[in-house]
């Protein structure tokens, strides 16, 4: 039977999405399950949590629990499967430093996960210790395949591939949900669903959407301005985008307007309320989780009648395509490589993969329309520098990433962007090992 080590299990809810997902498959549900984490009190809550949903799912699982440093390989030591989903200085300090200081610059985010000097600085803190990670992996379970969920996706998965020799495929929630969401938000009902998406994480396009063969984009180009113009609602930057770019993307419209020039304008502070643009969600979405997590803790925890249904999270599925060897088509993460010809071989970049036991296989794809594409390139340049930045310890090249950040060049001058850089630097510390 399969081993699966989760990393960063003290994540409780994520932690019963996707493991709950294995128990309730036939292939995974006798499996090893290693959970990892450095809070202590976090992994105990995950480990009560996975027994007593796996005593409910015929507890044919086994359940382990390793936390702290020390006992990192022990946890990967056999494993089949990692699934990474940590993150490095949490809410406090390393959040809340992300957004803090660009905001007394003048520098406005929604979320700062995956571009701009949040999601840069985000990379600098977790590719050493997922570096770590890879380390361990290539000494204790060389063969495994690790699934990665933590953002920055693209930054994150770059480093692993060019920087390591293990198995990884990067993963995001927001293309098995990209149609489904965008159909639903506008009432178009469909038979025969098909579609196809490619670019770049929280950055693909929706290139193609059909419904028995017709393509739906001309009605959906048609709800999308009439919506837009008719009422104010959480998908305007994404309909404006469509309307001038062609297509849909797959990231929501609070993501997707800190990775672009045009929206988030401390000159032009009337777009924000014209598009309804969530200034801070992230750390608002923190301080909310954090709480009513007691109840929640409450309510999954010690909830022995706890049950789980299977999710739409891409995991379970490829764990089951590497043991059944049925195939399975995801949307993942992997270094291009020619998969999409206008794009630099060296970039990340999101695109349909064929799973099964040989591992994930990405599909080619040909090129992106060249409007896309180009959107695209301007945010592989911040990716393609940090990648460099934690690889060689390169301050310089965070600084170049920061400065070819569109959202950020937009707004302020190249001193400026160094001085925030700097004082950024200054305020995570220890967080980010010494760069040369």
């Amino acid at each position: 039977m399969p081993k699966i080590t989760f990393m960063g299990a003290g994540s409780t809810v994520f932690t019963k999405n996707v493991l709950g997902d294995c128990l309730q498959t036939p292939a995974l549900a006798e499996a090893t399950i290693a959970l990892y984490d450095i809070d202590p009190r976090r992994l105990e809550d995950s480990r009560v949590m996975l027994d007593n949903l796996n005593a409910n799912s015929g507890g044919k699982a086994i359940i382990e629990a390793y936390c702290g440093v020390e006992n990192r390989k022990d946890a990967l030591r056999g494993a089949d499967y990692v699934v990474n989903a940590i993150q490095v200085g949490g809410y406090e300090p390393s959040t809340v430093i992300d957004f803090e200081i660009p905001t007394k610059y003048g520098l406005r985010q929604t979320i700062a996960d995956t571009l701009g000097i949040g999601g840069i600085f985000r990379t600098l803190r977790t590719g050493p210790v997922m570096l770590d990670f890879a380390r361990d992996m290539e000494e204790v379970c060389p063969a495994a395949w690790m699934l990665n969920y933590t953002n920055p996706m693209c930054m994150l998965t770059g480093i692993m591939l060019q920087g390591t020799a293990i198995n990884m495929v990067g993963l995001c929630h927001s293309v098995q949900v990209c149609a489904p969401h965008l159909l639903r938000s506008l009432e178009i009902e469909t038979e025969d669903l098909q579609c196809k998406i490619a670019g770049i994480n929280h950055q693909g396009w929706l290139l193609e959407i059909t419904d028995g063969g017709k393509d739906l984009y001309p009605l959906i180009k048609e709800k999308a301005a009439a919506k837009n113009a008719a009422e104010k609602h959480g998908d305007m930057v994404r309909f404006e985008m469509m309307r001038h770019f062609g297509y849909y993307v797959t990231e929501s419209s609070e993501h997707s307007a800190e990775y672009m020039p045009y929206w988030i304008k401390k000159n032009y502070p009337e777009l924000i309320e014209r598009y309804n643009i969530p200034l801070d969600e992230y750390p608002r979405r923190c301080i909310n989780q954090i709480a009513k997590w007691e109840k929640q803790r409450e309510d999954l925890v010690n909830n022995k009648d706890l049950t789980h249904p299977r999710t739409h999270e891409y995991a379970s599925y490829i764990m089951e395509a590497m043991e059944t060897d049925e195939p399975y088509k995801i949307g993942g993460n992997v270094i291009n490589n020619g998969l999409i010809t206008n794009l630099p071989p060296n970039a990340v970049v999101e695109v349909p993969c064929l799973v099964d036991r040989s591992g994930v296989t990405p599909c080619r794809v040909g090129a992106l329309p060249e409007q896309c594409a180009a959107l695209n390139r301007t945010n592989i340049n911040v990716q393609l520098l940090t990648i460099e930045a934690v690889l060689s310890q390169s301050k310089e090249a965070v600084y170049q990433a920061a400065l070819l950040d569109p959202h950020t060049a937009a707004e302020f001058s190249i001193d400026e962007i160094i001085a925030m850089c700097d004082e950024m630097f200054e305020a995570h510390g220890d967080m980010i090992p010494p760069m040369k």
